[in-house]
């Protein structure tokens, strides 16, 4: 069976057209630390001066709100031009479906309405000028990502992982996904790396390690990084202190971070200078 064609690249949401910048954040399988790492790129790209908003699609499992530390929050509707507000988390710009749903809720939701309060969050949310928009995807290669990919031209795509060969498979996945769906895949970030104690700085790969950037050169995608897997991560994310981790620390999670938000931010440009450069095709 041949390869799937790619699907054209869609036009600008009007909503969305003061932002320069849309990446998707996405993995092959769950529990690899997809939104962990989005709220990091958002908590990173902020920290450097850049206008940030946070699209939470991850509609089963929506953890942005806790990890960005704006849960309970709802944001406001502006009624005249029927556009939503999105919450406010520490200058970044926040929209989740755990925003309007109970926390101890169960999202029991067919496909239609998924794709209907996405496209609402895309299109009746007031996002204004920024310079990126992090989408966290649920984990896997299901409709979410494609109606993004269909909705909305995005810069490109960002796959999480860990090192062990069962979430190496999921990654690969996903990664035939953005290139079916015409998504520029800026690269692999491989999460929960390694365990460095604390107490005598020993260090243990628990999930094997360096899968990830193997794959990553196997398939001729960039490697972003390695973060490690530490406790400081966690409890950051629980208490939504997650730019907390960007400061100098000796557990190295902070010198892994920037090696990241350098590495993504150079990809982020040398994905647009692509693009400008490529012929525009237009559907009537």
């Amino acid at each position: 069976m041949s390869d799937p064609q790619p699907i054209p690249r869609p036009g600008r949401v009007p909503s969305l057209s003061n932002v320069k910048n849309i990446v998707a954040v996405g993995a092959g399988k769950g529990g690899v630390g997809k939104s962990t790492l989005a709220g990091l790129l958002a908590f990173g790209l902020s920290r450097g001066g850049a206008k940030v908003g946070l699209l939470d699609a991850d509609i089963y499992g929506p953890s942005i709100p806790t990890l960005m530390g704006v849960g309970g929050q709802q944001p406001t509707v502006d009624q005249a031009r029927k556009m939503m507000m999105p919450v406010d988390a520490k200058g970044i710009k926040v929209i989740s479906v755990g925003f309007i749903i109970d926390p101890n809720e169960a999202v029991v939701w067919r496909g239609p309405m998924v794709h209907g309060l996405l496209k609402q969050f895309l299109e009746q949310v007031e996002w204004g000028e920024l310079d990126y928009l992090i989408v966290d995807l649920p984990p896997g290669t299901g409709d979410v990502a494609l109606t993004l990919a269909q909705s909305i031209p995005m810069t490109g795509a960002v796959v999480v992982c860990t090192p062990q060969d069962l979430a190496l498979q999921d990654a690969k996945r996903a990664l035939k996904m953005y290139q079916t769906l015409n998504v520029p895949v800026l690269g692999i970030v491989e999460n929960m790396s390694y365990y460095l104690c604390p107490k005598c700085g020993n260090r243990d790969d628990i999930f094997d390690n360096g899968g990830a950037e193997e794959a990553a050169a196997g398939l001729n995608v960039p490697f972003l990084g390695a973060i490690p897997l530490n406790a400081s991560v966690r409890s950051s994310a629980d208490s939504g202190q997650l730019g907390d981790n960007f400061v100098e620390s000796q557990d190295k999670v902070s010198a892994a971070l920037e090696v990241l938000m350098d590495r993504f931010q150079a990809e982020v440009e040398s994905a647009n200078k692509e693009f400008d450069g490529a012929p525009t095709l237009t559907i009537e």
